[in-house]
């Protein structure tokens, strides 16, 4: 893993576009895995004016997002297709049928899931896969237990996952207790892997995560078998770690030789 440690969680979400306005300007056909939540909101407002700017368009881009609530329809307020369409898609120039996202209403989930997995490999498999993490160590709805080579299907969300989401739905509103998500394995095979994390909330998640061991206990600690996995972190998010100074040591010594190779 590469650790990068920024001051807040503007600073985060700034990084964290960069990585993705970089990817865009190198490869105008990526194809992009997107996470939803919180603490993408940000990055997709900066990659949103960056797009206004002219540094970069999605017209050759397709995305695959990590999840989607089972029962919701992506008209849902709180469908994540919705979240998507409101916080990023309906403000870029990317094509709708080149925007995938789990289908919360299939008939078969099942099979719906199987397919997902099918659109992802005729795509070519994702380029650049974007992460949040869940205070117990989740990544996309990948909830502890989860196998570290398990592939897109239907998964039951723990009931802290229930309660954290619960103030995004209205009170006595139906509130989805089953997931569609990418699996670990899904995730691993992307070829670049970004993961936010932002908050005091999240520190004992990025401290398993990071030096952990490598456990279905905490989900994203599979992300230490990703050859190019990048975490990026606020001061709260990494005020757990044991070798904190160790890691912005390793950064500042990675930024001064990509510097010499002139590929800062």
């Amino acid at each position: 893993m590469q650790i990068v440690i920024q001051a807040d969680a503007a600073a985060v979400a700034e990084y964290g576009a960069a990585v993705f306005i970089r990817q865009l300007q190198q490869q105008p056909a990526s194809v992009l895995g997107l996470a939803t939540g919180s603490t993408p909101v940000a990055l997709y407002q900066r990659l949103i004016r960056a797009y206004q700017q002219g540094e970069i368009s999605f017209r050759q881009v397709k995305t695959f997002n990590l999840d989607e609530y089972l029962g919701l329809a992506g008209s849902h307020p709180q469908s994540y297709r919705y979240f998507m369409q409101q916080q990023l898609f309906k403000h870029i120039d990317i094509p709708a049928t080149a925007t995938a996202v789990p289908d919360g209403m299939a008939a078969d989930p099942i099979a719906a899931c199987e397919h997902y997995e099918q659109q992802i490999a005729a795509a070519g498999g994702i380029d650049l896969q974007l992460l949040g993490l869940g205070r117990n160590g989740h990544i996309g709805f990948n909830e502890p237990s989860s196998g570290l080579r398990s592939r897109t299907r239907i998964k039951t969300l723990t009931q802290d996952t229930i309660k954290d989401n619960a103030r995004f739905f209205q009170p006595g509103e139906y509130q989805p207790h089953l997931s569609l998500t990418m699996g670990i394995g899904t995730i691993l095979d992307a070829r670049k892997v970004i993961l936010l994390a932002t908050g005091k909330a999240k520190a004992q998640a990025v401290k398993a995560m990071i030096e952990g061991p490598l456990s279905a206990s905490c989900p994203a600690s599979a992300l230490q078998l990703h050859q190019q996995a990048l975490v990026v972190l606020d001061e709260e998010a990494a005020s757990e770690l044991s070798q904190l100074e160790f890691y912005r040591h390793i950064e500042r010594e990675n930024a001064s030789l990509l510097a010499r190779l002139g590929r800062s």
